[in-house]
């Protein structure tokens, strides 16, 4: 984690302000007691800006009735840390959370953009995640985007973000400032 804080904090300082770095977390990672001393650490000795980091997490952990999780989020978020719901779709959704728990971000997951334009009920199933996670004042990453027509149809939608083989495929971080300057013009 301290590297790709280290890595972000210099494409921050290269005139991408508003960057977020993102960063999956498993739940393994996310329950190791640990774990809070090592986000700290990752941006102390970075110096990567807390509102620059958003960490991913996936569903499923937050099906656990464990009153630390609630505790360890609002502490990460009081941080100034972002806080994503990675994969949104595919585990057992109890769409409580969103309410619960202090989120800026769902993601939906790829899955659902393979047939989207295609297949009505997929089509149907990602305006209606869209939707609903911007009346809860989320913002919606859609993952997965390939085409230019996905892309336009997220867009009509009012999808926020987008990513996926459509930009670039995965790069190692020496790649990514030549990326930054074509994707933010």
């Amino acid at each position: 984690m301290i590297d790709a804080c280290r890595a972000a904090k210099g494409w921050v300082e290269s005139g991408h302000p508003h960057l977020r770095l993102c960063i999956n977390v498993s739940p393994r990672q996310f329950q190791d007691p640990g774990f809070l001393d090592d986000v700290r650490a990752a941006l102390a000795l970075s110096g990567l800006p807390p509102a620059n980091l958003e960490l991913e997490i996936t569903e499923g952990l937050l099906l656990t009735e464990r009153g630390d999780i609630d505790d360890l989020l609002r502490t990460l978020t009081d941080m100034g840390i972002l806080l994503s719901i990675d994969d949104f779709g595919t585990g057992y959704s109890s769409l409580s959370y969103l309410e619960r728990f202090p989120f800026d971000t769902l993601k939906i997951d790829r899955s659902f953009m393979i047939g989207m334009l295609e297949r009505q009920e997929r089509k149907v199933l990602v305006e209606t995640i869209v939707a609903m996670a911007s009346g809860l004042g989320l913002k919606v990453i859609a993952e997965g985007v390939e085409t230019s027509e996905q892309l336009a149809h997220l867009a009509a939608i009012g999808c926020d973000i987008a990513q996926g083989y459509l930009f670039s495929r995965p790069v190692p971080a020496a790649q990514v400032a030549p990326l930054l300057g074509r994707v933010f013009r």
